[in-house]
C-alpha cells in the first residue's frame, strides 16, 4: 500500500526567494522512490505560526506522513521542533534518536539536531535537517520503519509489532 506524504520546507531565504529550495526536492524524491505518493512540497517561512499551520494542514488533508525539512538546529529562528511540538498529540522520540544515533555515525555534530517525531491525529510528522545531504541521510535512518508506524497508526495492519518480521 502508498501511503500518502507531503514535504515541507522551513526556510526564511527560501520562501523569500533568494536560495531555491533542494531539501524538500530531495526528500520527496527519496519518499517516491520509498513508494510513498507526496502530493506536494510546501514552502514556509521560520515562523511558528505558519509551520503550525502547515503541519495541521497536511493533517486535515489527511496525509498519513508529513516531513519536514530544516529549522532544528540552534540558529534563533530554528522553530520548527517547538511548532511540532505544540500541535502533536503524541510525540515519537524514537524516531529523533534514531536519526542522531545514525549521523552520529557520519559527523559529531549531528548531536547538535533538535529535530522531533510526533503524531498529530491520524499523521506522523518528521522533522529533517535543512540541509539536503542532513535531510537526505536522516531520512535513511528511519525510513524503513516508518510504513510499520503508520500501518499501526492508521489502523490498517496488525497490532502485534512481534509477529511482523522486518
Amino acid at each position: 500500500m502508498a501511503f500518502s506524504a507531503r514535504v515541507i520546507t522551513v526556510s526564511d531565504r527560501s520562501f523569500r526567494g533568494e536560495r531555491a529550495d533542494e531539501g524538500g526536492p530531495a526528500v520527496a524524491a527519496m519518499l517516491r522512490g520509498a513508494g510513498y505518493a507526496v502530493d506536494k512540497i510546501v514552502l514556509v517561512p521560520d515562523e511558528v505560526a505558519q509551520i503550525e499551520q502547515a503541519l495541521c494542514e497536511a493533517a486535515e488533508d489527511g496525509v498519513a506522513l508529513c516531513v519536514t525539512t530544516g529549522g532544528t538546529g540552534f540558529a534563533p529562528r530554528d522553530v520548527t521542533p517547538e511548532a511540532t511540538r505544540a500541535v502533536c498529540d503524541k510525540l515519537v522520540p524514537g524516531i529523533g534518536e534514531a536519526m542522531r544515533a545514525a549521523s552520529m555515525q557520519i559527523t559529531p555534530r549531528a548531536m547538535l539536531s533538535r529535530a522531533q517525531a510526533g503524531i498529530l491525529e491520524r499523521t506522523l510528522i518528521v522533522n529533517l535537517p535543512g540541509s539536503p545531504r542532513g535531510a537526505k541521510e536522516n531520512l535513511d535512518a528511519v525510513l524503513s520503519v516508518l510504513d510499520h508506524g503508520l500501518t499501526m497508526l492508521r489502523g490498517e495492519g496488525s497490532a502485534d509489532c512481534a509477529k511482523i518480521k522486518e
